[in-house]
């Protein structure tokens, strides 16, 4: 069944994520700050928008995919915020990756206003964007979750329903802390082993046959030429900026610090990325990490 839908936040996982509804027969109003994001939404067969606030005008579900917490209460929450201009019952779906609490704090205005919401963070980078197979890692209410359903499967493969409105983020912030640490470790690996004579292919395919192995070494390779698609193999353009991956394991440190939880390697790779983005690297895939080991790479 069609729905129509307003997406705002056209960026390197928001775009695709949106041509893939398209694709799915969906009816897309789009909106973003950058007009070619837009441009290129509005070709596909998506009407374009002047505002966020006329994007969800008349719309059964609204998704939003922004870069950080202040982007995403910015945007909803105040006199002016989105929620105002909301109709009564829309399917809100916000795909971000936030703090949870920014996710609980716009949760209760949406549901004040009589707006369904869910927190709906995804996993799976830009090519899981692009190939429609992400995974959606989701809090809020079951029924809100059974209602975005038809959405969701038609952006990604795996969907995991986490608990409440937050739980979603939580999760997601779990999962990036570990894969910060992973791409940081194989980046050493690696660098490690080419130090001392060996391939960096043939370390990687020993690696990914060995307890070492794990979804950077097998799926997204740091070392250039070892993966002909990733980033790494494109002087790591596109994929998961280095600041972003700052972002999400800044937002791990935050959960600790209210949790009273103790992350002693996230915080280390906090420490490691944030070098890296100092070196002027911040723009790159996250997977540049190799650089700090491997001054060529």
């Amino acid at each position: 069944m069609s729905s129509t839908i307003a997406f705002i936040g056209l960026g390197h996982m928001g775009s695709p994520m949106a041509h893939n509804l398209l694709k799915a027969g969906h009816t897309l109003k789009v909106f973003d700050l950058v007009p070619a994001a837009v441009q290129g939404l509005k070709q596909a067969g998506a009407s374009a928008a002047e505002s966020a606030a006329q994007a969800v005008s008349g719309v059964d579900a609204v998704i939003t995919m922004l870069p950080a917490s202040q982007h995403v209460e910015g945007l909803y929450l105040g006199e002016q915020g989105l929620l105002s201009a909301i109709a009564k019952g829309t399917l809100v779906m916000e795909c971000s990756t936030i703090a949870p609490e920014s996710a609980r704090k716009v949760s209760r205005a949406a549901a004040e206003r009589g707006i369904r919401m869910i927190d709906a963070p995804v996993s799976g980078g830009t090519g899981g964007a692009q190939a429609g197979t992400l995974t959606f890692i989701v809090g809020g209410a079951e029924a809100d979750l059974q209602a975005a359903r038809p959405l969701l499967e038609a952006m990604g493969k795996n969907i995991f329903h986490a608990g409440e409105a937050g739980a979603g983020q939580v999760a997601k912030i779990c999962n990036n802390m570990l894969l910060g640490i992973l791409m940081a470790g194989t980046a050493e690996a690696l660098a490690l082993g080419v130090a001392n004579g060996l391939d960096p292919k043939t370390l990687s395919n020993i690696i990914a046959k060995s307890s070492g192995r794990n979804w950077a070494t097998e799926l997204y390779n740091p070392w250039p030429g070892v993966m002909e698609h990733a980033p790494a193999s494109h002087e790591y353009a596109g994929g998961f900026g280095v600041d972003l991956m700052l972002k999400d394991l800044g937002l791990a440190a935050e959960a600790s610090m209210h949790a009273r939880a103790t992350t002693p390697l996230g915080e280390l790779a906090r420490n490691l990325y944030a070098l890296h983005s100092t070196q002027g690297h911040g723009k790159l895939d996250f997977s540049s990490i190799l650089k700090l080991y491997h001054q060529k790479g």
